[in-house]
């Protein structure tokens, strides 16, 4: 079978098993108080040149979201995010769980524009009966984005100039990260990120960890996160275990040079499929390509490979999502493309 359905399908990089292996034998201070989170966190304020920021290792991408919403939010307060975001879509409900109501916005491509978020931030509190309602606490985007497209740093830019005008934090989920720096269209850096977004993560779970996600905020700004951290079980009592996998993949260039890779193949896939008459959905340049095809040619390729259906089956054809990963081979995708070919 091939596989194409996500990005977390494999175990973890070699380098990161072999971190793991080399200190297993030592005994460390829990729930990261140890010297390999320590370096770790060291790690990421040094790749984002945000020396005075925040660092919060967690265990996935959900556990994580929660967390930093429920810490962001007053009890009255909401998060305004894309009707496409992932916190409004599949995370069943984790947000409205804590008590804040996920507030939707039209998407371009997976994106909010900031003309509609100043446009809805000024028709709100235009409206005399605003304390009745839930009110906007904050504004979540994703990089990349549900449908795998990207920010440009201007559009970043924007978007920050009216969360800071209305004075709401905004939260960048980075759940696949890694892959977006690695598009060839990508302009934002981790420093654009780190000066542009009050609160965003690393994620590690999809880019070649077991598990793991890196919180990065401003100074301050998460008030008591340890311990709202703690009160969403996310704390790992055995927290060096994040902290050697985050210190091997921001070693050595790998965390971008393992998402280069499955940039790379996304690409190949998506050429592949293009030249056999399938259009991309979407002008992903990223690691999640989708396209439209036919229900007969969806069931044939089914029974060879794994991938994902994008919204319900359709009465003649259906869109679907195919991911790659730091762990696909060049000869899975070559033998996908192939399947096309089998009459």
């Amino acid at each position: 079978m091939l596989h194409f359905e996500c990005d977390y399908t494999g175990g973890a990089l070699p380098e990161v098993l072999e971190a793991l292996t080399a200190t297993n034998g030592e005994q460390t201070p829990g729930y990261g108080a140890d010297i390999h989170t320590g370096r770790a966190k060291e790690l990421i304020r040094s790749l984002c040149g945000a020396p005075d920021a925040e660092v919060y290792l967690a265990v996935g991408g959900t556990q994580a979201n929660a967390m930093v919403l429920d810490a962001l939010l007053g009890p009255s307060e909401g998060v305004v995010a894309a009707e496409t975001a992932h916190i409004g879509v599949h995370e069943a409900g984790a947000i409205e769980a804590s008590g804040h109501k996920v507030l939707t916005l039209g998407q371009h491509d997976g994106k909010i524009a900031a003309a509609d978020l100043a446009d809805y931030l000024r028709a709100f509190y235009a409206d005399d009966t605003w304390p009745h309602m839930v009110i906007p606490g904050a504004v979540y985007i994703s990089f990349p984005t549900e449908l795998g497209t990207l920010y440009t740093r201007d559009e970043l830019r924007e978007l920050a100039a009216v969360c800071r005008r209305y004075e709401l934090p905004l939260y960048v989920d980075g759940a696949r990260l890694g892959y977006g720096l690695a598009a060839a269209s990508c302009d934002v850096t981790l420093a654009d990120l780190a000066a542009e977004a009050d609160v965003f993560y690393l994620g590690g779970t999809k880019q070649g960890l077991l598990m793991g996600e890196a919180v990065v905020a401003r100074k301050g700004l998460l008030r008591n996160f340890f311990t709202v951290m703690k009160r969403h079980g996310g704390v790992l009592a055995k927290g060096r275990l994040l902290g050697v996998q985050f210190c091997a993949l921001l070693s050595d260039d790998l965390y971008l040079r393992s998402s280069r890779w499955a940039v790379e193949l996304a690409m190949r896939l998506r050429e592949g499929f293009a030249a056999r008459g399938y259009a991309p959905l979407v002008d992903s340049p990223t690691n999640q390509q989708f396209f439209r095809l036919p229900n007969a040619l969806i069931d044939r390729l089914s029974e060879r490979a794994s991938f994902g259906y994008w919204g319900p089956r359709g009465a003649e054809a259906s869109a679907v999502r195919f991911v790659t990963s730091w762990a696909t081979t060049r000869e899975e995708v070559d033998g996908l493309v192939a399947l096309l070919d089998e009459a």
